[in-house]
């Protein structure tokens, strides 16, 4: 007997260490995996407003640039509105075929939509067909940041051990901030290589382009996720059953509504 043993302290099975090492890798490995996507999708959302003053008069033809940036970002706030939408269609898909294929999903949509914005050609070659075509890429790019917000948080709190919940869950609101750091040092960066003619010319595409092959990288890290423990013991008729348990809840719906507005309001007013 050593003397740990002889303190009280039993020895650890070989074999149940290296289990519990291998789980927390796995683990880390997903917490990982969920949050770089998280903040490459951010990355590609929000990239559009800090290039909006550039590439606005390639979509909106006029003399006023006020009018210019009001029309690109008039498509900016309906690629808000329809991330509710997004929510539900992919929370819907996360809750059937799992929270790895709705991540992944949400991933490649993003990936879609930054590539149709790095490749659309302007008004002066294709006329109306330009902001139609940039309008349809932020329709996808709010459907896939709605579907990823609501299940890149399940599935980080679903993947963590209830002890550290809070803590692994938190880094979904981390990369929210990293990709907006990493859209404005994109930004910044740009600024000082290329000049305005040219940033207005070809530049502001460029942003776009590596958003695309950031999801690639995104989609590669997502295929090889671990699907929650949650997920997989839940029956067919819990997965299906969320929305009518939700609305039994109104009044903490409306809080929580109330609540995230307030947060969402101020926080996008004083960043973005």
């Amino acid at each position: 007997m050593n003397r740990l043993e002889q303190q009280g302290y039993a020895p650890v099975p070989p074999s149940a260490t290296t289990e519990d090492f291998a789980t927390v890798q796995h683990r880390l490995r997903s917490i990982f995996g969920g949050s770089i996507g998280n903040l490459i999708e951010w990355y590609d959302f929000y990239v559009y407003n800090f290039f909006a003053l550039y590439f606005a008069k390639s979509f909106f033809p006029g003399q006023d640039p006020t009018v210019q940036l009001l029309n690109t970002f008039g498509i900016y706030a309906l690629g808000f509105l329809i991330r509710p939408v997004g929510g539900w269609i992919l929370g819907i898909y996360a809750d059937r075929a799992g929270r790895r294929a709705a991540l992944t999903l949400s991933v490649l949509l993003m990936c879609a939509g930054s590539a149709l914005i790095a490749l659309t050609p302007v008004y002066a070659s294709i006329g109306i067909g330009a902001p139609v075509l940039l309008l349809a890429a932020r329709l996808v790019q709010g459907i896939s940041l709605g579907g990823e917000y609501g299940t890149s948080a399940t599935y980080l709190s679903e993947i963590a051990v209830s002890r550290h919940r809070g803590f692994y869950s938190s880094f979904q609101y981390v990369t929210l901030i990293g990709g907006q750091v990493l859209g404005s040092l994109t930004l910044l960066i740009m600024q000082q290589a290329l000049t305005a003619q040219q940033l207005e010319a070809w530049g502001w595409r460029l942003p776009f382009a590596i958003g695309a092959c950031l999801a690639v990288f995104g989609l590669y890290l997502r295929r090889n996720l671990q699907e929650t423990a949650a997920f997989q013991k839940a029956s067919k008729q819990q997965r299906t059953n969320l929305m009518a348990e939700l609305l039994r809840h109104p009044k903490q719906i409306l809080l929580v509504f109330g609540l995230t507005m307030g947060g969402t309001t101020a926080f996008y007013t004083y960043t973005t």
